[in-house]
């Protein structure tokens, strides 16, 4: 038997390998020193031989199973100057060791192999939300099974892992920042901005896309932000300023990563939050009961109606006041009517002194402190607050359910604005689709008159 290349000939000895079912390796390949041509080369079982020991192993806890056996099976090839081809010279098939069966065969690592057009399938599927398993599962199905996929669930894994270490090869903050100039370069109107400490650490990171400032500008009047979603196990603040379109779908304005919650760094955000939409000021605000937070929208926003999330109140009522809404208790029906039904002040004020008397709480702490701030949350005191029906951040709690359906809390930084930009293109999906829903209801209209 000849081959004209090497290459061909460990070809045939690999799939040999795969319809027997057995490993191979390449053993050694001798050169000639008088032109450097390859005249003697010989493929081998892979449990050919023994491992060395390594000097090391007397560390090693868990070491490796030894799965070498000596084996002898081999295939000896010497070139043939005369033919310029590789002749088989020496060939051993008797194996003393179990061989894969027919079905296991697609498992043996040589015979799996990642094609690049294999990996730009996994690389779609990854990015379109699609976890690794059904990724795996779906591709299989496409080829009639996974035997015939060329490589396994594991291998599509370290593949993914291996992406990722590159992708982080700078590090989270240097892999950040190179992610964030990339999109500035393909999209000039890209807008993020860093901030540094004093030790030139980076503290809080802003962006917002094309769309994000499109959509402030046409409906930024009233606006939610909200911290609540953690991008990952070192628990992250991700920060989102959304609101509604004219069809109520939920749209993002731009979105912030917290390393640092300080009221000078949310100072700087709001700032930086300003200078990406050309100055306009919304003219409502919505967020959380965070105290560094609403001391730096009082000096960057002073004019801007700062209100607080209705549904975040209630979960603090719930956490320090949970003992008094056992079962039989109206404490909590009466506290939410003090924030949503009572349109009168006078009203207000009689509703929220008897049920302070009729639970016992008038000096209870958190109380007195909402109360203070009841400006920016009850009814009666936001008649002449231009809202458009807003009144929590519970549409960014929309958002983060969706980020929470396909991020998961080990996820890197890379991979988590990759996973943030689909899910803001859903969002903007949704709004085209509302839109492709009112012409058509207007063409109906028109054809019936």
């Amino acid at each position: 038997m000849q081959f004209d290349t090497l290459d061909a000939a460990f070809e045939f000895w690999k799939n040999y390998g795969g319809r027997t079912g057995f490993g191979v390796r390449k053993m050694y390949a001798n050169k000639s020193r008088r032109d450097g041509q390859i005249t003697t080369v010989r493929y081998a079982c892979a449990k050919e031989g023994h491992r060395v020991p390594d000097k090391r192993d007397h560390l090693t806890k868990t070491p490796r199973a030894e799965t070498r056996t000596e084996c002898l099976v081999r295939l000896g090839l010497q070139f043939n100057r005369e033919s310029s081809k590789f002749e088989v010279h020496d060939f051993v098939s008797e194996h003393n060791h179990v061989l894969h069966t027919e079905e296991t065969c697609f498992m043996i690592p040589t015979q799996r192999n990642l094609a690049d057009g294999q990996t730009v399938h996994i690389d779609f599927a990854t990015d379109s939300g699609l976890k690794p398993k059904a990724a795996h599962q779906f591709f299989s199905q496409q080829v009639g099974g996974r035997e015939n996929l060329g490589y396994t669930e594991r291998d599509q894994k370290n593949y993914l892992r291996s992406k990722r270490q590159k992708d982080m090869a700078y590090g989270e903050a240097g892999s950040l920042l190179r992610y964030l100039h990339n999109q500035s370069c393909e999209n000039p109107s890209f807008q993020y901005a860093v901030q540094l400490d004093s030790e030139e650490q980076i503290t809080n990171i802003f962006w917002a896309d094309t769309r994000m400032i499109i959509a402030y500008a046409h409906f930024g009047d009233v606006i939610t932000f909200d911290t609540t979603y953690s991008t990952n196990k070192e628990y992250r603040p991700f920060g989102v300023f959304a609101g509604f379109n004219h069809h109520r779908e939920t749209i993002i304005f731009g979105a912030a990563l917290l390393y640092d919650e300080t009221a000078e760094s949310f100072k700087w955000l709001f700032q930086t939050f300003l200078e990406a939409h050309k100055q306009k000021k919304p003219k409502t605000i919505f967020t959380d009961q965070d105290p560094a937070m609403a001391k730096a929208l009082s000096e960057v926003l002073p004019d801007t109606f700062h209100g607080l999330c209705s549904w975040h109140i209630m979960q603090n009522g719930i956490k320090h006041l949970g003992y008094l809404m056992k079962e039989g208790s109206y404490f909590l029906t009466e506290f939410s009517a003090c924030m949503y039904e009572h349109e009168e002040v006078e009203e207000f004020e009689d509703a929220w002194s008897a049920m302070l008397d009729r639970y016992n709480v008038c000096t209870n702490p958190w109380l007195l402190k909402t109360y203070e701030i009841k400006e920016k949350w009850a009814k009666c005191h936001m008649k002449e607050v231009f809202t458009i029906g807003m009144r929590s951040t519970q549409l960014s709690e929309s958002l983060n359910s969706d980020l929470k359906d396909h991020l998961k809390s080990d996820m890197d930084i890379i991979r988590f604005f990759n996973q943030f930009e689909r899910v803001a293109n859903d969002k903007h999906y949704k709004e085209l689709e509302a839109e492709s829903d009112i012409i058509k209801f207007e063409i109906m209209f028109d054809n019936q008159f």
